[in-house]
């Protein structure tokens, strides 16, 4: 077995908690922080994440959303975060781009994303 790097467990405590379980077996918001917690293990310069939201409950969006703003804070890393959710991508972003059919429709500054009318923008 592959030695866990500590930084992962002080991220995302509750895999400690479920490290005798297989992927598989954990409920869809610890399968997503098993996901991010993998892709940081290479201590990537860019960490992709593409709607880590989606299927996932409130209070665990919040926590990803905290590990995002740590990971963002520490600047060794650039994060693209590909997201639908309004309120969390408003919370995280420095800047933004908005796509509509694979053009960039708008862009900005992340915490211009409210009065540029971007809730309005993304909307389905």
């Amino acid at each position: 077995a592959k030695v866990v790097p500590p930084f992962i467990y002080e991220l995302f405590p509750v895999l400690k908690e479920m490290q005798q379980r297989r992927g598989g077996d954990l409920s869809g918001g610890q399968q997503q922080q098993l996901a991010i917690g993998r892709a940081l293990a290479s201590q990537p310069r860019l960490l992709i994440l593409d709607e880590p939201t989606e299927g996932i409950q409130p209070s665990v969006i919040k926590e990803i959303g905290v590990v995002i703003k740590k990971l963002a804070e520490r600047g060794d890393m650039a994060i693209l975060l590909v997201e639908q959710f309004y309120d969390f991508a408003a919370e995280l972003a420095d800047q933004y781009l908005v796509m509509s059919r694979g053009e960039i429709v708008q862009q900005g500054r992340g915490e211009a994303m409210a009065a540029d009318g971007v809730r309005g923008l993304v909307a389905i």
